[in-house]
């Protein structure tokens, strides 16, 4: 059980998909601890500027997402595009970011 001064966030049901799971326990100083699983960061908890992968597969996936994006761009615009590296990159940064995407 944790101790009687931590926060409960209310409203927990708008959240439990990210945060469905949690774990207490205490060391033999006293220290109390919360381990809590999370799946998705709530807004405002991720740095727009920087962009990052957590595993190889993450970036993998993304680059793949990118490449079908690009496929249709391709088509679009009706000519190969040279300067792919930029637009993958350019379409990776904004799906993180949670932005626009390059079309």
């Amino acid at each position: 059980m944790p101790p009687a001064d931590w926060v409960t966030v209310k409203d927990s049901k708008k959240y439990a998909a990210s945060y469905p799971s949690f774990a207490t326990l205490s060391d033999p100083d006293g220290n109390a601890w919360l381990l809590q699983e999370l799946t998705t960061r709530l807004p405002g908890r991720i740095d727009a500027a920087q962009t990052a992968f957590a595993s190889t597969a993450d970036l993998a996936s993304a680059l793949r997402r990118a490449a079908a994006a690009h496929g249709e761009h391709e088509k679009r615009t009706g000519q190969p595009d040279a300067n792919w590296p930029d637009w993958y990159a350019a379409y990776m940064v904004a799906e993180q970011a949670g932005e626009e995407l390059p079309s």
